[in-house]
């Protein structure tokens, strides 16, 4: 690992952080962190994780699609001290061989070419590797669970040797995983909170065709979350009980950027736009909506003590909320070079880099504290842009 990303820690030690992150739950509720889907691009996630974990601050509620999915099950799999190196040694466990580094020398995005080319025909060594019978041709018949180009067993067996699934079942950081139902297009988020969950859960998240298969569960067929909703932040606010919360959303998909120029630029921005997944105007729907929670739960307490009582009062009071909500939002830094393969640069140099920019701008945010502002107590609900670095790096 680079010295540059070894843990730091404070002249008084982690206690300091631990007793700041103490704090801060105290005041804003629980620690939510939200991790999108996005392949290689999840290197960005483990910076912001290292950056949480150096401040003391470790998530209560971890929510993951496809590969946030699986940072995640790092995470909530692992106790406190053992989580950023349960991380490492997954990224380096998928990262391609120095040998591969022949044209690293060269300017992006042609120092990742040779890395590219790999993943594409070889696959990605503790992650997926290719399923010569789907090459064959389009239709040949392939079995419903085993219908893609990759077959994902050398990642069942590099969770299983990571990730600790009793200390996810029983432990105190909850999991949650999307994935798409391919029989009925329903989004349905396995949570530990509610039931077992086992590897069988973090690879269905992950499964995203026609690369990988689906995962069969309980019966039922399951692709990658992100073929439905990429963002996955729309289970806190659908949560039940709801509660105070700070959200940390990591984004690895920009929403915004510039006109295309070219025919690679087409393809990089139509791959953002599309695994964005409509972020922004999700998150403010869903300020609209608690807004209206906050209203209603306000109308009903002015309302005379005698008229709360009646039936129908209570039943439309329920539908008020008084919870508050800040969602950090960190837009993974644009670096540059980046095109419409990064998601699968699995190279050392790429991993690192991304890694390194996130990690650089997340410890920025938290020095910042951006959930500190002033804010309606009308709204319930705010938002803190945590812009990315474009062209950073």
């Amino acid at each position: 690992m680079n010295d540059a990303l070894a843990p730091k820690t404070t002249p008084n030690g982690l206690a300091v952080g631990s007793k700041a992150a103490s704090t801060l739950k105290e005041k804003y509720g629980q620690v939510v962190l939200v991790l999108q889907g996005g392949g290689a691009l999840g290197a960005y996630q483990v910076g912001v994780y290292q950056a949480l974990h150096e401040a003391g601050i470790e998530p209560d509620w971890v929510i993951g699609t496809s590969i946030g999915a699986i940072n995640g099950a790092m995470i909530a799999g692992n106790p406190v001290d053992a989580r950023l190196d349960r991380l490492n040694a997954f990224w380096r466990r998928v990262e391609h061989s120095p040998v591969l580094a022949a044209t690293s020398h060269l300017p992006p995005p042609f120092d990742a070419m040779l890395p590219n080319w790999a993943t594409i025909t070889t696959g990605v060594q503790g992650f997926f590797r290719p399923n010569p019978i789907a090459f064959l041709g389009l239709n040949v018949p392939l079995p419903a669970d085993g219908a893609g180009y990759y077959s994902m067993q050398p990642l069942s067996e590099t969770l299983e040797g990571l990730v600790d699934f009793s200390e996810i079942n029983v432990g105190p950081t909850r999991l949650t995983v999307g994935a798409a139902n391919v029989h009925n297009s329903a989004l349905r988020y396995f949570d530990s909170r509610d039931m077992e969950l086992s590897v069988k859960h973090v690879m269905a998240s992950g499964a995203l065709p026609p690369a990988f298969p689906a995962m069969r569960i309980d019966g039922e067929l399951y692709w990658d979350g992100g073929v439905l909703s990429n963002t996955p932040v729309e289970a806190v606010f659908d949560d039940k009980p709801r509660r105070n919360s700070l959200v940390f959303a990591v984004h690895l998909w920009n929403p915004q950027g510039p006109e295309p120029q070219s025919m690679r630029q087409v393809m990089h921005r139509k791959k953002e736009l599309q695994y964005s997944s409509r972020t922004l105007s999700h998150i403010r729907r869903q300020q609209q909506i608690h807004r209206l929670r906050q209203i209603i739960a306000e109308l009903a307490a002015r309302l005379p003590k005698s008229e709360q009582a009646e039936p129908e009062v209570r039943e439309m009071a329920s539908y008020g909320c008084v919870t508050r909500m800040h969602v950090v939002r960190l837009l993974a830094p644009m670096l540059k070079g980046d095109d419409h393969t990064k998601d699968i640069d699995f190279s050392s140099s790429g991993i690192q880099r991304r890694r390194e920019a996130d990690y650089e701008h997340a410890r920025r945010v938290l020095e910042h504290e951006p959930w500190k502002v002033d804010f309606d107590p009308l709204e319930g609900f705010a938002l803190h842009e945590a812009p990315s670095m474009a062209g950073a790096m």
